[in-house]
């Protein structure tokens, strides 16, 4: 067990060690490129959106109703004002020229330019895209990239999925496109598309097509190319598209952009070009004339009506696509390819270098992952490995947004209504966003949310440290984070309450790159604390209420966990102390101390401010049990196990829900090693006053010696005499432990919901393993049951903390009730390895994610490709809501990486 610990004192930063390989990567080259700034491999990449319509940003109605006022009829003739969206697109860094396929398969009622799926008030479930397609491959710099998309040879049944949905409640599973027998008798076409940098701005496609069914079938494809519309918002200069000659060999687009410069897109073969404008449809949306005759939806209209005229027969205008139509027997594949460029390839953009560039950058994606997936996993394992990657790599976006202009409207244009003035996010006037983001999903939440970002860095610091770092360090700037210190949450309400990660997703970023460097970036970590003290403040300003060391969050991210929507005023008037918003501001406070901690080594000036956060986590886990004169306690002696308290009027109620509200005081644990204690005088001195001064606190700091001698010190809420209790029931299969992870609600609830009566209305919490009932938050996932992986992994983490301290002497039954001890790092990989078993085949080749559907589970091309979804079924692991959100349960990324698979 030496060994175990050590291990993980350096993954936690105690010790240094140097990278043992002396040679980068082709990759590692061109990300130092990118850092230098000496060649700029980042300026193209998949920064479109898969989704724009249905968006705040795009929302210019009175009353904030997003998803009705630019619906997906709209979005095909209704030019965006924020964005722009598009199947397996990129877009340079600034989103100003868009390169995305359409497809038309004879029968669709509209080119396919778009992902279809429903809106928050269409589906019974929230929004829910409803198509399948699939990151296979990415590297960091976009070098190489991978895409799948299986586009259905039927009409696509957009009326059935809209029906079906909206007839069904909360209570019944959703609708998906594999139900309405979209994909019988493999009638569907493979289209993978592919991109390879020969240089920065040297850009090569590969489109290929693949008929899966039985019987030749038609496809078309469309390779789209355009302006992102600002001329019509500010007045500015209109772009231009234009044929560029046509050799017999290929066709060319040619571009001219003020900002941008002249680009020219080849497309192999003799394509017919199709020119039209990414103008609105005032005509066919609103009955207004058109200034122009050639519009967004002109090119749809020429394909699927048949309209000769639609197009503009000049071949120019700010949209184009090259028509490709193909006949593709059973089983047949037809390559297309186009080359996307700066600088004009007279002597022909499609010779042998092509193919050897494509080939040469698979190879160097494969030499780059070979340093970074563990060769002892399966290649199954490798497999997910690589895909989740290619997940959090692809789903980076664009983001585009200006509330004091959106508020008050562009100068070109009416103004919006006045009722916007006091609505939605009219607090983040100073809100001004234009930068690469990760995304949650690209489709379901095509907006960045600030904790959900956090654990997307944990992965993505394995292969990109740097850009790890300028994410975490975007959302401190003083064009994100408010004057008052607080980090926006996310598009729809950029003033909600999401749990403050961010400091602990700075530290572990930075103990990450020290791994694979052998140098942690100290300016990184000392520019993210100094703004974290601002966000702390703001935090203990705004939501202790009563100064008293609990805390008020809100819904903190957990939607529909409690008893009530905690982030809407309670029925009673009364208020939550709150469980989880108390403990995450414990694990704050112990993140702030650690980063202090590791600034003190080189500047002294740090021990002060570390002594701070020591005593404010010691006052925040004592009024965890004993708050003020009325001596509330957020733990249950009787129950042995954490929770909320409603609180008002004199009188303190705990609402006995068994959730993870009860377990993430489990997070907050750090210990104090004697070796970085013992070498800054002024922290050791203070924090040794402070506990002979105050002897009532001296339960939530543990000593131990070690070998050698020194004290080491453990800071936690929940102390050595709480920790089995709590762990017995996270721990029992009747409870939270699923054969996937730890469930969110204990499965207790089930058979004995929480019923809480006031005022004659009943609230109530019951087991919900997958879809929830509740529509809280528009109903879009659920905290009532289901396996989440953000949760999951702070707890893994804070599991091994505790080991670290308390060593093999602290053991637990694992599972409850089994008479079979383990120790808390054995119980972390257990749970590791849960979560990770979700996505590998069993001994049956079945996959947990995908559940009953059989087509995932057995067909050849599908079986093999991993959805990473938003969170699993609390009993079977089925993957439920967000399909999609590779963000951060692309985290088993981790997992895979620290724990292997067996």
């Amino acid at each position: 067990m030496l060994r175990v610990a050590e291990r993980f004192r350096e993954s936690l930063g105690c010790v240094q060690p140097v990278s043992r390989r002396k040679t980068m990567t082709r990759e590692e080259l061109r990300l130092q490129e990118a850092q230098d700034r000496t060649a700029h491999w980042r300026r193209w990449g998949p920064y479109l959106a898969e989704r724009q319509w249905g968006t705040v940003r795009e929302d210019y109605s009175p009353y904030g109703t997003a998803w009705e006022f630019f619906p997906h009829d709209h979005a095909r003739s209704r030019a965006y004002r924020w964005g722009e969206d598009g199947i397996a697109g990129i877009t340079d860094n600034h989103g100003r020229l868009c390169l995305a396929l359409a497809l038309w398969n004879g029968r669709d009622p509209i080119l396919k330019e778009r992902l279809f799926g429903l809106t928050g008030s269409e589906g019974n479930h929230g929004e829910d895209v409803k198509e399948y397609y699939f990151y296979l491959d990415s590297t960091p710099t976009h070098s190489y990239m991978k895409y799948l998309y299986k586009y259905p040879q039927a009409e696509f049944p957009y009326g059935t999925l809209v029906a079906e949905n909206r007839r069904r409640d909360r209570h019944a599973p959703e609708f998906e496109l594999i139900d309405t027998g979209a994909f019988d008798e493999d009638r569907y076409f493979d289209v993978v598309v592919e991109y390879a940098k020969a240089a920065p701005d040297d850009i090569l496609v590969r489109v290929t097509a693949t008929n899966r069914g039985p019987e030749a079938a038609e496809l078309q494809l469309l390779p789209t190319l355009w302006y992102r519309n600002t001329w019509t918002w500010d007045g500015s200069d209109r772009p231009t598209l234009s044929a560029g000659g046509d050799t017999g060999a290929h066709a060319v687009i040619a571009g001219a952009h003020a900002s941008l410069g002249a680009r020219w897109l080849y497309c192999e073969g003799a394509p017919e070009l199709l020119f039209a404008e990414n103008d609105t449809n005032g005509q066919r949306l609103f009955g207004l004339a058109n200034a122009r005759p050639y519009v967004k939806d002109s090119i749809n209209d020429y394909v699927v009506a048949g309209r000769t005229d639609a197009v503009n027969p000049e071949q120019s205008g700010t949209k184009a696509a090259a028509r490709y139509r193909r006949l593709l027997a059973p089983g047949q594949s037809v390559v297309t390819r186009l080359r996307l460029s700066n600088t004009p390839l007279p002597g022909g953009p499609f010779g042998r270098d092509f193919d050897v560039v494509f080939n040469q950058r698979k190879r160097e994606a494969d030499a780059f992952y070979e340093t970074v997936i563990p060769k002892a996993l399966s290649d199954d394992a490798k497999n997910v490995m690589r895909q989740a990657f290619a997940g959090l790599l692809w789903s980076k976006q664009l983001y585009l947004f200006d509330v004091h202009r959106w508020l008050e409207g562009d100068p070109a244009c009416p103004a919006p209504p006045p009722e916007r003035l006091k609505g939605r996010n009219h607090e983040w006037q100073h809100l001004y966003n234009e930068d690469v983001i990760s995304m949650p999903d690209k489709w379901e939440y095509p907006w960045y949310a600030a904790w959900d970002l956090a654990f997307h860095m944990i992965p993505l610091a394995l292969i990109d440290p740097d850009f790890a770092k300028a994410q975490l360090i975007l959302f401190l700037r003083e064009w994100y984070m408010h004057p008052n210190g607080q980090i926006p949450a996310y598009e729809w309400a950029f003033g909600d309450v999401n749990p403050p990660v961010h400091a602990w997703a700075a530290l572990r970023v930075y103990r990450i790159e020290r791994r694979l460097r052998g140098k942690g970036d100290r300016a990184f970590l000392e520019k993210v604390f100094h703004k974290l003290l601002l966000n702390f403040t703001w935090w203990v300003n705004r939501k202790d209420a009563e100064g008293k060391n609990v805390f008020q969050g809100g819904f903190l991210g957990l939607d529909n966990i409690g008893v009530f929507d905690r982030s809407a005023p309670l029925p009673t008037g009364d208020r939550i102390e709150q469980s989880d918003g108390t403990s995450w501001m414990g694990m704050y406070c112990l993140n702030m101390l650690a980063i202090a901690l590791e600034l003190a080594k080189q500047d002294p000036a740090y021990e002060d401010v570390a002594s701070k956060f020591f005593e404010h986590f010691v006052y925040i886990a004592h009024a965890m049990d004993n708050l003020g004169e009325d001596s509330i306690s957020l733990w249950n002696e009787a129950d042995g196990f954490y929770y909320d308290v409603l609180h008002g009027d004199g009188a303190a109620h705990p609402m006995k829900v068994r959730s993870m509200v009860g377990l993430i005081p489990l997070f907050a644990v750090e210990t104090l090693e004697p070796e970085i204690v013992d070498t800054l005088p002024g922290f050791r001195r203070r924090m040794q006053w402070f506990v002979e001064n105050h002897p009532e606190f001296r339960d939530h700091i543990e000593t131990a010696t070690t070998r050698d001698g020194g004290t080491r010190r453990l800071l936690a809420i929940v102390g050595r005499r709480q920790l089995p209790r709590v762990l017995r029931f996270m721990l029992d299969e009747a409870e939270f432990l699923s054969p996937h992870g730890v469930r969110a609600v204990s499965r207790y609830h089930r058979d004995h919901p929480y019923v809480l009566q006031l005022d004659g209305t009943e609230h109530r919490v019951d087991y919900e393993p997958a879809e929830s009932s509740s529509g809280f938050f528009g109903g879009n996932s659920n905290w009532r049951g289901p396996v989440w992986f953000p949760v999951n992994y702070l707890l893994i983490e804070s599991l091994q903390k505790f080991h670290y301290f308390y060593g093999d002497a602290l053991t637990v039954e694992f599972p409850t009730g089994s008479s079979k001890q383990l120790d808390l790092w054995r119980v972390a990989g257990e749970l590791s390895r849960r979560l990770i078993r979700i996505f590998l085949r069993d001994g049956d080749g079945r996959r947990p994610v995908y559940g009953g559907t059989e087509k995932f589970q057995r067909d050849p091309h599908w079986r093999d490709l991993i959805l990473f979804y938003e969170y699993f079924h609390g009993d079977n692991g089925a993957g439920i809501g967000a399909g999609h959100q590779t963000g951060w349960t692309g985290i088993v990324a981790k997992l895979l990486q620290q724990s292997g698979e067996r």
